[in-house]
């Protein structure tokens, strides 16, 4: 029987979706079909990824494309599609514009890949996520929001400045919603085994959870035109890598609550493990006063969030 690559769908060309395409084919997680309304952004890209392989040396197919037919039975399909928040944007109108996306999309999803997991990147993320899970009906295992990870990689690449050690020996979570809610887990930071909290002091710590809160801020103010797209890139594809290899790699994505944490029916972020499957397991765990208020203020943030789709008729 001949060798056959899993399939990866990235839906938007734009600078997340580019970059999460040339990733995943240079790291041979699998082929990738890149798909855009613009057609030609999609099919340039794509060949422009795929002339990489010659100097990276990878095997991954890479296409582009504006019809989701090329996209059919998808192991894996990203959401990256959307609109960016852009000056004179108010939050009703990023959320009415993204949620029609979204919806657009995972009709299309649904229709070409039904088995497929689904990696939601579209901010507002949370929010997003409730929008695919509506329009898809997959069982929760199959949706899930990027945005835990992501936030974590803020959270450890600050301490590691901090204290000057390598990137590698940090281990951090961050919790809760994707925004300025969300919830770094100081007393969960752990660098070379030591805790966080025994290594800098009180004042230093919050300085560092404060900046992670405000990590993709940062960038944005620094760019002034545009948002990250490298780091939220890197962190699908680690998702994708550990759900198309069944890894049951232990990390932070915003999943449908059953309960756990206290909350049912909404996306938020928490630790879970990711395998074959999808979403294995939710990694339930104490959460002391101050973690467990804050955590409640961010879902609260996400519901609020969720209520305005019904306000808006989304």
């Amino acid at each position: 029987m001949a060798f056959r690559r899993k399939k990866i769908s990235v839906i938007g060309a734009g600078q997340v979706g580019a970059t999460c395409a040339l990733m995943l084919a240079s790291r041979g997680v699998g082929d990738v079909a890149l798909l855009d309304i613009n057609q030609g952004a999609a099919k340039g890209k794509a060949l422009d990824i795929l002339q990489t392989a010659a100097v990276q040396l990878f095997d991954s197919q890479v296409t582009g494309t504006a019809d989701y037919a090329d996209t059919a039975d998808s192991h894996v399909v990203v959401i990256t599609a959307g609109s960016p928040r852009r000056p004179g944007l108010t939050r009703d109108d990023l959320l009415t514009i993204n949620a029609r996306v979204v919806a657009s999309c995972c009709r299309e999803i649904k229709k070409f890949s039904p088995e497929a997991v689904v990696i939601v990147v579209t901010n507002p993320l949370d929010a997003m996520c409730f929008v695919a899970q509506r329009e898809l009906g997959f069982q929760r295992e199959r949706v899930l929001g990027m945005a835990g990870i992501l936030d974590s990689a803020r959270f450890r690449t600050f301490v590691a400045l901090e204290l000057g050690v390598s990137v590698r020996d940090v281990q951090a979570l961050v919790m809760g919603g994707h925004g300025d809610s969300m919830v770094p887990m100081p007393r969960r930071c752990f660098v070379g085994g030591v805790p966080l909290t025994e290594l800098l002091a009180p004042e230093r710590v919050e300085v560092l959870v404060e900046r992670a809160r405000g990590g993709g801020d940062e960038i944005v103010k620094l760019l002034e035109t545009g948002s990250a797209f490298y780091a939220p890139a890197a962190s699908v594809v680690q998702m994708v890598e550990a759900i198309l290899r069944d890894q049951r790699r232990v990390l932070p994505c915003a999943a449908m609550l059953h309960g756990e944490f206290g909350v049912n029916g909404l996306f938020i972020g928490v630790p879970c493990v990711l395998g074959g499957r999808g979403l294995e397991k939710v990694c339930e765990m104490e959460l002391d006063a101050a973690e467990r208020a804050a955590f409640e203020h961010s879902v609260s943030r996400v519901r609020a969030l969720v209520d305005d789709l019904a306000r808006l008729g989304l």
